[in-house]
């Protein structure tokens, strides 16, 4: 294990993508969002993805030179089709816009459709809280959630993600997570380290709890809350597919398969000008000393710190650096 500052997993990551066909814009923009996974302590959306990103740019699975298209379809509803290439780009490109159209008309929203996997969702919200506007996030995935009492998966794991601003450039509360219980990646890192899971996060695909991370990949997890949680997946599910035109959750492949079709995912994001009410601010500061008068109590991500520089296996760090030399040749 060795420690390994932002600016170099950056760089790297950067690298890895431009040798494997993205665009310098999307690689930066791409490798801008691991980075800051990575300083959160993120892992699942940060370096654990670079090689699937690599090999699904070397395989077709997203078009690392697509180009985003802007529209608005309405005043205050911007759409960006991704061209089912990586989501950073096609966001980068509609947040100006949507950010003035939040700030004319008070509330807009911002569409992502036929985007490769986002990952980590608050990444996104938070670029909206920090300027200055409230951001709330859908997204969904592929298919690993059943109905409460079924079996079949139906939708993802499709997180929701809700960033305020503090006023002053910061983060005054900020959540990101998934509708169900746990994250898939939780899961998956399970089984590559030989772990069990706690009852209570996934059921085999007989519909039976299990503590089995192998039977929990072939089965289900649980939405968080049950039925409750449930119909926030449902809502993100809706507003993701529904209002972007991206495939069900029910019709994306694995995330990470090196080959097969792209993602098409969908991302539904919410900007709303706090200063078009004039007690936010008051109420926003009297909530904060509510929440922070017990020792420990905070907000949600209140006190969120990006870290100098990271500890990264070093069996993923060597990997990182085979990849900036491109794809391997065919036998």
């Amino acid at each position: 294990m060795g420690h390994h500052t932002l600016d170099e997993i950056e760089s790297l990551t950067k690298k890895a993508l431009l040798a494997h066909g993205a665009t310098p814009f999307a690689a930066t923009e791409v490798a801008r969002a691991v980075r800051a996974a990575e300083g959160h302590g993120n892992k699942i959306c940060g370096l654990y993805y670079v090689e699937s990103y690599c090999l699904q740019l070397e395989s077709g699975r997203v078009i690392g030179d697509a180009a985003p298209v802007v529209s608005t379809p309405r005043p205050a509803a911007l759409h960006v089709d991704a061209q089912f290439g990586f989501a950073q780009p096609a966001f980068a490109l509609g947040l100006i816009p949507g950010l003035d159209a939040a700030r004319q008309f008070g509330t807009a929203t911002l569409a992502i459709g036929h985007a490769h996997t986002c990952t980590s969702l608050g990444y996104f919200t938070e670029q909206i809280a920090r300027a200055g506007f409230i951001g709330i996030g859908f997204t969904n995935a592929s298919p690993i959630v059943a109905a409460p009492d079924g079996k079949t998966r139906v939708i993802g794991t499709n997180p929701i993600a809700f960033s305020v601003p503090d006023g002053a450039g910061g983060l005054a509360m900020q959540f990101d997570q998934s509708t169900t219980t746990v994250a898939l990646g939780k899961i998956t890192m399970a089984k590559a380290l030989g772990q069990q899971i706690p009852l209570g996060w996934a059921l085999d695909k007989d519909g039976a709890p299990t503590t089995d991370p192998e039977a929990a990949l072939q089965g289900s997890l649980v939405s968080m809350g049950g039925y409750k949680g449930w119909g926030f997946g449902l809502m993100a599910e809706i507003l993701a597919a529904g209002m972007t035109g991206s495939v069900l959750s029910a019709s994306v492949k694995p995330l990470k398969a090196p080959v097969g079709p792209p993602h098409d995912l969908g991302q539904f994001y919410i900007l709303i000008d706090p200063g078009t009410s004039a007690e936010f601010e008051a109420r926003l500061a009297a909530l904060g000393q509510l929440v922070s008068q017990d020792d420990g109590a905070r907000m949600p991500g209140q006190n969120r710190r990006m870290a100098d520089e990271v500890a990264v296996d070093a069996s993923t760090w060597s990997r990182l650096k085979e990849l900036t030399e491109g794809p391997t040749p065919s036998a």
